[in-house]
């Protein structure tokens, strides 16, 4: 089976892919702007998801990868002001539990915020996080 392919569009004359426009409607949810975030960033996200997914990623995992993104981005207290407590919390247990198993799918989403040089530098430091 050929696999998808997600387009961000060309001068407003092709549209975004469905998986890039759900992970938009996603981050605003999680009080992230789209336009904060690069389209590389955003393409290496679905290509994550489509991998960690192969069928399809469900309607439900676009939400969770966007609020463990946005934690990474905007830090304890900003997420927790946009978020909730709840939602906090478990973006803080799922980033303790990827860094105990090293190579699971939320690790690659720490990772990937952290090489593109987007996570919070209090983030990096109250998880002991470095690109090495």
């Amino acid at each position: 089976m050929a696999r998808r392919r997600s387009s961000p569009g060309f001068l407003g004359m092709f549209g975004r892919s469905g998986d890039l426009r759900q992970l938009d409607a996603a981050l605003r949810g999680a009080d992230l702007h789209p336009a904060l975030v690069p389209e590389g960033v955003k393409l290496t996200i679905v290509n994550l998801m489509k991998d960690h997914w192969p069928d399809e990623p469900p309607p439900q995992a676009y939400p969770s990868v966007a609020r463990l993104f946005g934690y990474c981005i905007a830090g304890r207290e900003a997420f927790e002001r946009s978020n909730g407590r709840e939602d906090m919390l478990d973006a803080e247990r799922r980033i303790e539990a990827a860094l105990e198993t090293g190579d699971s799918f939320d690790a690659q989403i720490v990772l990937m915020t952290l090489h593109a040089k987007l996570i919070s530098a209090e983030v990096v430091e109250r998880y002991g996080l470095s690109a090495d």
